[in-house]
């Protein structure tokens, strides 16, 4: 069992190798500073215990999975940000343009049917997929959006590659009868770059 000051000699000795390795990862710094420091505090709180010799490879493995968290953060966010994307484009052709930007401000200059038309279409996407059963929208949500492969849904889900393949063909087929009562239908799906 290590002690509380063998645990911070190992943090102060791991930190700017960690920080270096997660920078050349993500190319943010600052995101590997919450990384680093993500990853120390999952150490410290639940593997304090442990013997010292155990650290590297506990803080190693910790580290990689919030680097995949981060990464699987960063698609979602990507995905509604294109998602958004499709609603409206930058005045002037802007490449840096932030779709919230339009939905909030942009619009509200705009005709207000359009802007109705927008909100409601978001919200009816949403509603839809929190209609489905819980394990339909975790393999959903695992398998479309954080692009996981069916052996990596399964194994996050304790289930089997066939119960995967089960789950999402039922979400997709649920989302894209939900939508097409709304009159959006398998367009909807394809902006979330859903495939049946």
């Amino acid at each position: 069992m290590a002690s509380s000051q063998e645990l911070s000699d190992f943090l102060r000795d791991v930190e700017r190798r960690a920080f270096k390795q997660t920078v050349y990862a993500v190319r943010d710094d600052h995101a590997a500073l919450d990384i680093v420091q993500d990853a120390m505090l999952k150490l410290a709180e639940k593997y304090a215990n442990n013997p010292v010799t155990e650290y590297p490879m506990l803080f190693q493995r910790i580290l990689q999975n919030t680097m995949r968290d981060y990464w699987r953060r960063q698609k979602v966010r990507n995905l509604w940000t294109t998602l958004l994307s499709s609603f409206g484009a930058g005045q002037n052709g802007e490449e840096d343009h932030d779709p919230l930007d339009t939905i909030d401000v942009e619009d509200e200059s705009s005709n207000p049917m359009i802007q109705l038309e927008r909100s409601q279409t978001i919200k009816i996407i949403e509603k839809a997929i929190e209609k489905l059963p819980a394990r339909q929208r975790e393999a959903f949500v695992l398998r479309y959006w954080e692009d996981m492969d069916v052996a990596e849904t399964a194994e996050m889900m304790g289930c089997s590659e066939g119960s995967v393949k089960t789950h999402c063909s039922r979400a997709v087929h649920t989302l894209a009868t939900l939508l097409e009562k709304q009159g959006l239908g398998t367009k909807a799906l394809a902006n979330l770059g859903v495939t049946s």
